[in-house]
């Protein structure tokens, strides 16, 4: 059983910038000999990946995978895009979201991955780029009786919005095979989202205190603009209006056809038609 103690692993740490907890495990494989510790940080691409710790990963890329009844929407971040562009790094992003997809993303970071686990396929990724690199916002999604269909947006070469929905109350085709006309229209809703950025599926969904507060806000505008009173109820209720329209997703104008709201298009596919929930993420943005 090899020997060392809580200064061993810092005094490793601090010469190799390797963090924590790899620098213990390096340790206890060379059976506390910190030279032959060095060379197996070495050896596993360790050495240096904890000296990238404090700085900001606030660049990176997304992928957007949908086989069959499920979808899932990764984000890897990392320092550059210069990194984030890079086919290593982009071949990462789809890599986990195909995972995701296949094996679900409940503890995601222990889940077994590329002969190791996914924390530790990324520490390695990292040590290879240089750069700090983590696992952002996962989204999946299954649907055994909807209809899913996902969208990514590609700029500078990666993609930096990434969008998930999923439809209910629509025709599919045999064995559970989307329907063209339902498929077309949940891929132009997904295109939709990532242009549109809305918050909710409809007013309804908008929280209360979400709705009070506009309105407080909206009241003490159009008091401030003078209004008369007795005209403040009318005119604060058209300014709510234009704010469902600007967050809840049924009541936007089709970003293709904005006198066509996505309500509207979902009534071409019948009167059952919804959509049952969407997700949206884009580099940079909480």
């Amino acid at each position: 059983m090899a020997e060392f103690g809580a200064k061993d692993v810092a005094a490793l740490r601090k010469a190799t910038g390797a963090g924590m907890m790899d620098a213990k495990r390096a340790l206890e494989a060379s059976d506390g000999d910190a030279e032959k510790a060095k060379d197996w940080l070495r050896e596993k691409g360790l050495a240096g990946a904890g000296k990238r710790a404090g700085r900001a990963a606030d660049q990176g890329a997304i992928d957007v995978v949908v086989e069959g009844g499920t979808g899932a929407l990764v984000e890897l971040n990392c320092e550059t895009d210069f990194v984030a562009k890079g086919s290593d790094f982009k071949a990462a992003v789809t890599s986990l979201a195909r995972h995701v997809v296949a094996n679900g993303d409940e503890n995601l970071v222990e889940q077994s991955y590329d002969g190791s686990t996914v924390a530790e396929s990324l520490v390695l990724l990292s040590a290879k780029l240089g750069e700090k690199i983590e696992l952002g916002r996962v989204v999946r999604y299954e649907s055994p009786d909807g209809l899913l269909d996902g969208y990514k947006h590609i700029q500078n070469d990666r993609g930096t919005i990434g969008v998930l929905v999923e439809l209910g109350g629509v025709a599919l085709g045999g064995e559970g095979a989307a329907n063209e006309k339902s498929q077309a229209v949940a891929h132009d809703i997904a295109l939709h989202i990532a242009s549109a950025a809305p918050r909710y599926v409809t007013r309804d969904d908008i929280p209360a205190d979400v709705v009070a507060k506009e309105r407080e806000v909206l009241e003490a505008l159009t008091r401030n603009e003078n209004k008369p009173e007795a005209a403040l109820p009318k005119i604060v209720e058209g300014r709510l209006n234009g704010f469902y329209k600007d967050v809840a997703l049924a009541e936007q104008g089709f970003v293709r056809e904005p006198k066509t709201t996505v309500k509207q298009l979902l009534a071409d596919l019948g009167p059952d038609a919804t959509v049952r929930r969407f997700a949206r993420v884009k580099i940079g943005e909480e």
